[in-house]
C-alpha cells in the first residue's frame, strides 16, 4: 500500500506567487551558479574544489551558497567520508538528474541562438547610442 500524500497547499506550488515555496525553489534553481553546477555534475560524484575547477569564476562563497540551496532543495547529496582530512563529495539525486535533463535543452538553445542573441545586443547597443 502506497502512504497517503498529505494535502498540500495549492498556494505552495504557486509561482506567481511571492511565499510560495515553488518560487523559493524555482529562484534557487534558476541561479547560474546551480544551473552550471547541474551540468558540471552530470552523473559524477564531485568534491567541493574539482567543482570549483569545472566553473570557471564561481568563488568559494557562491560554490557553498549553490550547493547548499541545491542540497536543501533535494537536489543534491553531500556525503562527508569520516577520514582525516575530511572528503566530501557531492552528487545530484535523482530529481537533479530529472532537472539535469532540462538545463541540457537550456545549455542546448543557447548554442543554437548564439548568434540571434549576439546580433540583437549589437542592434539595441547601436540603436541606444542613438
Amino acid at each position: 500500500m502506497v502512504p497517503k500524500q498529505p494535502a498540500r497547499d495549492p498556494a505552495d506550488t504557486d509561482l506567481t506567487r511571492a511565499d510560495s515555496l515553488a518560487r523559493g525553489t524555482f529562484a534557487n534553481v534558476a541561479d547560474k551558479w546551480a544551473l552550471l553546477l547541474i551540468n558540471v555534475m552530470a552523473d559524477r560524484t564531485l568534491r567541493f574544489t574539482e567543482l570549483q575547477t569545472q566553473v570557471e569564476g564561481i568563488s568559494h562563497r557562491m560554490l557553498s551558497q549553490a550547493l547548499r540551496h541545491l542540497e536543501r532543495d533535494g537536489l543534491v547529496d553531500r556525503t562527508v567520508h569520516p577520514v582525516v582530512p575530511p572528503r566530501v563529495e557531492h552528487r545530484l539525486t535523482e530529481a537533479g538528474q530529472a532537472l539535469r535533463t532540462t538545463v541540457n535543452g537550456m545549455c542546448a538553445w543557447t548554442r543554437t541562438y548564439m548568434d540571434h542573441i549576439e546580433e540583437a545586443r549589437r542592434r539595441f547597443g547601436s540603436a541606444r547610442a542613438v
